[in-house]
């Protein structure tokens, strides 16, 4: 294995080279905005190829943004002063505090389950059952594309009346228990990014995805200045709307996605198979969409972790610690935010490190990597 060879991200963008042909039909057009007919065309595409034809989506130019509307959206009727908070995970990355803050809220911690590093169920209802009069939305994350139980979220609602927005952001390609995609017939937004590093992306955009026609069909309407009639502003507004060069680069790799996400279901495999003495992510559904391999240090390890990274790095391998620090632990956060009791998630936060999983890794590769953090961590902790 020749060293340099191994980045921790890799792009997965359909070549513009490739799509003279369209292009050129997007520029005779005159059409490069404002949900056109590629915009529309790749919106179908996503609803009867990830989603079985069930539901409705709108795209965005960036999955940031798709969070802020939908959150504002759910919201619209919420009194502010007597329901400040957003309840979601501190274990996330800074994108979704940031957009809970835009949308006029308080981000409130809770800490994750330590098996799926995501939401935990018991911190969620601890916290309902004493805060439920405060709170105007949940909030979780498909923590690293894990098909989170969405159900429990329906319930949430039918006990307290409060809304769901999920973000999905790495979760374009996950499949539930049943097989189907992650989100397939949810009532409340969820969020997918379409950023150059998932497992389908355009460069920058992302999508929201609904089983409420009516509710992506207002999504739509803030996404274009809040325009319900012609050049008429009747709600809240912004721009959100995706170019159509954008959603052609989605057009076209969404034809690989299955393929894709197949092959890292498969490498993500192998990494449990190589290290079978560290810790994975238990995962909730048929499959997770992997943006790259999260797995935790012994907790003896932890606190040599930098120096781990350091060893990797200088095996030429790149690395990274999604999501360390948590939102709880950044200073812009800390004054603008409420914390709950966080145990699990600063367990997992301090020795979480994130090895490379690209889908055009081969299994030597895999191999390799596996060698080198297994020797790292030897020379730290032994």
């Amino acid at each position: 294995m020749r060293v340099g060879q191994v980045p921790f991200l890799e792009t997965n963008v359909a070549q513009l080279s490739g799509l003279l042909r369209e292009i050129n039909e997007i520029e005779e057009s005159g059409i490069y905005s404002n949900y056109g007919p590629v915009n529309t065309k790749f919106e179908s595409a996503l609803i009867s190829t990830v989603f079985g034809g069930v539901g409705s989506c709108v795209t965005v130019c960036n999955a940031t943004i798709g969070l802020m509307i939908a959150l504002k959206y759910v919201t619209r009727h919420v009194d502010r002063s007597q329901k400040p908070y957003v309840l979601m995970p501190s274990f996330t990355f800074a994108a979704a505090a940031h957009a809970v803050i835009w949308a006029g809220f308080t981000p409130l911690f809770a800490d994750i389950d330590p098996q799926s590093w995501t939401m935990s169920a018991e911190s969620e209802a601890q916290i309902l059952a004493s805060q439920a009069s405060k709170i105007a939305a949940i909030f979780p994350y498909a923590a690293f594309g894990n098909a989170i139980d969405l159900g429990r979220y329906i319930d949430f609602y039918e006990s307290y009346g409060i809304p769901t927005v999920v973000d999905a952001a790495s979760s374009l390609g996950s499949l539930n228990l049943a097989g189907h995609g992650f989100g397939t017939g949810f009532p409340f937004p969820i969020v997918f990014s379409l950023h150059a590093t998932k497992a389908l992306g355009v460069g920058e955009g992302g999508f929201i995805y609904s089983d409420d026609a009516g509710m992506i069909q207002q999504l739509r309407a803030m996404g274009n200045f809040g325009f319900e009639r012609p050049r008429h502003a009747t709600i809240d507004g912004i721009n959100s709307k995706m170019p159509e060069i954008s959603a052609l680069l989605g057009l076209d790799g969404l034809k690989r996605l299955e393929a894709v996400s197949r092959k890292k279901d498969e490498l993500a495999q192998m990494y449990r198979d190589c290290l079978p003495d560290f810790t994975f992510q238990t995962v909730l559904g048929r499959r997770s969409a992997y943006q790259f391999m999260p797995v935790l240090l012994p907790e003896r390890g932890a606190s040599r972790r930098d120096q781990v990274l350091a060893r990797m790095k200088d095996s030429h391998i790149g690395i990274a610690t999604y999501f360390s620090p948590h939102l709880a632990e950044q200073k812009y956060f800390v004054p603008r935010a409420e914390t709950t009791s966080l145990p699990v998630t600063d367990r997992i936060a301090s020795g979480v490190v994130s090895l490379p999983l690209g889908h055009r890794m081969t299994s030597d590769t895999i191999q390799f990597v596996c060698d080198e953090f297994r020797r790292s961590c030897q020379q730290e902790f032994n």
